[in-house]
């Protein structure tokens, strides 16, 4: 009975060996995968206007301040005051500036990395909420290949790196239902929310918070908790303090309320939008996967009081309905829910690995595969017709219309590769996209911001501060020409002119010609654009 129990004891701990060996290799795999995606050529392109412009120039300011000086702490852009953010994502990229220097791969490499890393992190929430190792795996590879994950995931924004210290959060939330050291863990991560993201960190935690009183309430009594989630969110506490204590409560008016509205205003996106405008951006970007939502959705319902469906209905339910709720709203406010959706797409996918061979699937999948290949196949052909053709384009789309092409007859047959065809062809399509100049397409929505920043750097005007034509602001101009360039119409224009000594305008032709502006002097132009100052009168 003894040597029994013995041959019994070591087999089991021998499993457990093998398990935690096979845990690490796909840990590795997914790692290496994800990193690969997103930094691969991560500098080919501009600092995007609005978080990365502005982001980039704060961590300058930092990085450029004078030693001994607490710029690090009290956050300025341009000169001025900056409390719409706390400090945290800047300090990333201000301490890769002193040790690489300051480009765009340095400006976007920490929150792409801390990106990548939440890849691996999905697939440890996913062991500890599924039985089965393959629903883990699929999460992950969901997670991967969901392009808004990997395009603002790639973008210097604090959003990426929200989301991987949210995925730490969660992970230590579910381990600390049976070890309470990584309460501590919880406190720390949710601290690191709120240092970077602010109060909008509120939202996420409290997704931890009503998982637990719904699944594990006794944890939310745990004096253990409590003490993790004040110690981690100290630093957040005592980085607002110090900002009221040198600002006054102005900080909190300010920050959290005019600064983020005008420049929302600013960058020209109505900081009002109906209330299922997530609803749309889930349905334009979150494709082929979106394929599987019904029976998804379905599935969820039917194992309702399990801990995995509890989190998924929780994280997405609450999350989409808080910032549904909110009158500002931008596109990538919606990031943090990515990893709930793939979380829950891969619990039914997994399933389907439980089906025997050549079993039919739902014929709703052949369809929406096919209608995909279609639409692939038509934009591929598209870009080919274009003087020059896109090529480029031409080679995503028809990466993408070979892989709906091949997972559709595999699903048509019932065989279950059709979900190893959809992740690699993903996969492809997505390095595909980062390799060439359209995985920030929102560049081409105004003029080229470098080649006039290269002007107006080159001729280096005694201002700090440019009056521009142009409708709105752009923060990538001002972190490229080291310059404030302040959008102003026509009468304000008119009116500097007249009342400034030494004027220094940034116009374009159609605004040169209107104003009629006397006794100028054409300094330099670049892309259709001018600067133009005062004539010096002679003596």
């Amino acid at each position: 009975m003894q040597q029994g129990s013995f041959i019994w004891g070591h087999r089991e701990k021998q499993h457990r060996a093998l398990e935690k060996w096979i845990d690490r290799v796909w840990i590795l795999v997914l790692l290496l995968a994800a990193v690969l995606l997103f930094s691969i050529n991560l500098g080919s392109l501009p600092l995007r206007d609005w978080d990365e412009g502005t982001i980039a120039q704060i961590s300058r300011e930092i990085w450029n301040a004078p030693a001994g000086s607490l710029r690090w702490l009290y956050l300025t852009l341009g000169g001025e005051p900056y409390y719409n953010k706390p400090p945290l994502a800047h300090w990333l990229i201000a301490g890769t500036y002193a040790v690489v220097g300051v480009n765009e791969w340095t400006t976007r490499l920490p929150g792409a990395i801390l990106t990548a890393l939440s890849v691996p992190l999905l697939y440890c929430v996913g062991r500890e909420i599924f039985r089965q190792r393959w629903a883990a795996v699929y999460s992950a590879l969901i997670y991967l290949t969901m392009l808004p994950v990997v395009r603002y995931g790639r973008l210097a924004m604090s959003d990426g790196v929200v989301v991987c210290f949210l995925l730490v959060m969660m992970l230590c939330v579910l381990r600390s239902r049976r070890d309470l050291r990584y309460c501590l863990g919880v406190g720390i991560s949710f601290g690191l929310i709120c240092l970077t993201q602010g109060f909008f960190g509120v939202f996420l935690g409290a997704i931890a918070m009503i998982f637990l009183f719904w699944d594990t309430p006794r944890l939310l009594t745990s004096y253990y908790f409590w003490t993790g989630i004040l110690i981690g969110i100290f630093p957040a506490v005592g980085w607002y303090v110090a900002q009221i204590r040198h600002y006054g409560y102005a900080v909190v008016e300010a920050g959290l309320q005019n600064q983020s509205r005008s420049q929302v205003d600013t960058f020209l996106i109505n900081s009002y939008q109906v209330p299922w405008y997530y609803m749309i951006e889930l349905l334009k970007w979150t494709w082929p996967w979106l394929l599987f939502l019904p029976q998804t959705g379905r599935y969820v319902w039917e194992n309702r009081n399990l801990s995995w469906a509890k989190l998924i209905q929780v994280w997405c339910g609450f999350y989409l309905l808080s910032i549904s709720l909110l009158d500002t709203k931008l596109p990538w406010y919606i990031l943090p829910i990515y990893p709930a959706l793939a979380l829950a797409f891969g619990a039914l996918l997994a399933e389907t690995e439980n089906l025997p061979l050549l079993s039919s699937y739902p014929r709703s999948w052949v369809v929406g595969l096919s209608v995909l290949a279609v639409l692939a196949s038509a934009s591929s052909m598209y870009f080919s017709w274009g003087i020059p053709p896109k090529t480029d384009l031409q080679l995503i789309f028809a990466a993408i219309a070979i892989t709906m092409i091949l997972a559709a007859i595999l699903a048509e047959r019932g065989d279950g590769q059709f979900l190893r065809i959809l992740f690699w062809g993903s996969y492809i399509a997505l390095f595909l996209l980062v390799k060439s100049n359209y995985w920030a397409w929102e560049l081409s929505e105004a003029y080229p911001v470098k080649p006039v920043a290269t002007m107006i750097s080159r001729v280096n005007p005694a201002v700090k501060k440019i009056y521009t034509s142009f409708p709105y602001h752009r923060s990538s101009l001002d972190f490229y020409s080291d310059r404030t360039i302040i959008p102003a119409k026509a009468d304000e224009l008119q009116y500097y002119w007249q009342y400034s000594s030494k004027p220094y305008f940034l116009l374009n032709g159609t605004a040169l010609k209107n104003l009629q502006l006397k006794s100028m002097k054409i300094i330099d132009q670049a892309e259709g654009w001018k600067l133009v100052t005062k004539e010096t009168p002679r003596l």
